[in-house]
C-alpha cells in the first residue's frame, strides 16, 4: 500500500546534495535542467514537497529524478489509468462505449469540466471518456468510474507496475470525515513511466494505448508544463513544427499540483511527471508553484528541439 503523504520527504539543500533533485546531462548541448532543479530546491526550501521524473522515451533512461518514488497526493493524475481501463474493456467488449450515463445518478460535483454547464442530461462512455482526457471533467471521470469500479482500476494500475500509486475515491467537493483524504495517491516515477508506455503502445496493447492516446492528446489544460509549448489548446493534435504533446494536469485547492505527459519533438522524445505540494497561503505562493512547472516545460523544449 502507498505510504502516507504525510511523511514525503521535503527536499531541503542537503539532502537534494545527497539524494534529490539529479539530472543526467543529454549528448550535445541539450539543457541539464538546472533551471528546474532551481526552481524546485527552491519550492522545497520554502517548506512545498516536491517530486519530479523525466524519461527518454527512446532508451527509457532516466533523464531527472527527485524523490520520483516517493507517494504523495496527485488529485486527477488517476484519470489516465482510469481511461486505459476503460480503453482495455471498450476492446474487450466488456463496456459499451455507446452506453449513455444519467448525469443526475452522478452526486453532484462543480470542481471543474463543461458537462455540469450543459443541458444535456445523458452521455455515452466514448464522450465521458473524452471530457475526462481533455478536461478532467469531475461528473465525466465519475461517470466512468461508476461503470468500471475503483477495484478494477486499482488490478489495472498494479498489472501496469504502478505499485506505490492508487486511486481512493471518486472526484468530491468537499471531503468529510468519511471520505478518503484524497483522490488518489501516486509518485511522478510510476506516472511518467505510464505516460511513455501509452506513447509506446505497451500500455495493455497497442491498440489500448493508442486511444488512450488520443484521448489525451485532447488535452485543453497548456497552463503549467504545457504553457512551454506556445500550442493551442483546443487543438495541437497536428503542430505545423513537429511537436507531439499529450498530458494530464491535477489541482486541489489544497495545494497540490501535478502533471504527467509526454513531449516529442525532431531532437528527443520525453515522458515526465511533475508533483508539488504547497502552503496555498497567497496567490504569490500559488504562482511560485506554477512557474516552476512552466521551468520544466521550457527545458522539455529546449531538449526535443
Amino acid at each position: 500500500m502507498p505510504s502516507d503523504p504525510e511523511q514525503a520527504i521535503v527536499l531541503t539543500r542537503g539532502q537534494r546534495r545527497r539524494d534529490g533533485v539529479r539530472s543526467t546531462r543529454r549528448r550535445g548541448s541539450r539543457p541539464n535542467f538546472a533551471q528546474t532543479m532551481a526552481a524546485l530546491e527552491a519550492l522545497a526550501e520554502s517548506g512545498a514537497q516536491v517530486s519530479v521524473y523525466v524519461a527518454d522515451l527512446d532508451s527509457g533512461a532516466t533523464v531527472v529524478s527527485g524523490d520520483d518514488s516517493v507517494v504523495m497526493p496527485v488529485g486527477g493524475l488517476a484519470v489516465v489509468p482510469l481511461l486505459v481501463e476503460t480503453s482495455a474493456r471498450f476492446a474487450s467488449g466488456a463496456l459499451d462505449p455507446r452506453s449513455r450515463v444519467p448525469r443526475d445518478q452522478l452526486d453532484p460535483v462543480s470542481v471543474s469540466g463543461i458537462w455540469r454547464h450543459l443541458s444535456i442530461d445523458a452521455l455515452p462512455l466514448i464522450d465521458l471518456a473524452v471530457l475526462a482526457a481533455a478536461q478532467g471533467d469531475a461528473y465525466a471521470t465519475n461517470g466512468l468510474l461508476a461503470q468500471v469500479g475503483i477495484e478494477a482500476v486499482s488490478r489495472r494500475m498494479l498489472n501496469l507496475g504502478m505499485r506505490r500509486s492508487a486511486l481512493l475515491d471518486q472526484v468530491r467537493d468537499r471531503r468529510g470525515p468519511d471520505d478518503a483524504p484524497h483522490v488518489s495517491l501516486g509518485t511522478t516515477r510510476e506516472y511518467a513511466v505510464l505516460m511513455g508506455d501509452i506513447m509506446s503502445g505497451s500500455a495493455v496493447d497497442a491498440a489500448v494505448s493508442a486511444q488512450v492516446a488520443e484521448w489525451l492528446t485532447a488535452g485543453q489544460d497548456l497552463s503549467l508544463v504545457g504553457a512551454a509549448t506556445n500550442l493551442r489548446a483546443f487543438g495541437h493534435e497536428d503542430d505545423s513544427h513537429g511537436l507531439l504533446f499529450l498530458n494530464r494536469t491535477a489541482y486541489d485547492d489544497e495545494g497540490v499540483r501535478a502533471e504527467a505527459g509526454v513531449i516529442a519533438g525532431p531532437r528527443a522524445g520525453l515522458a515526465y511527471a511533475l508533483t508539488v505540494c504547497f502552503d496555498d497561503a497567497s496567490a504569490l505562493h500559488r504562482n511560485r508553484a506554477h512557474q516552476a512547472f512552466r521551468v520544466l516545460g521550457s527545458e522539455l523544449m529546449e531538449s526535443v528541439h
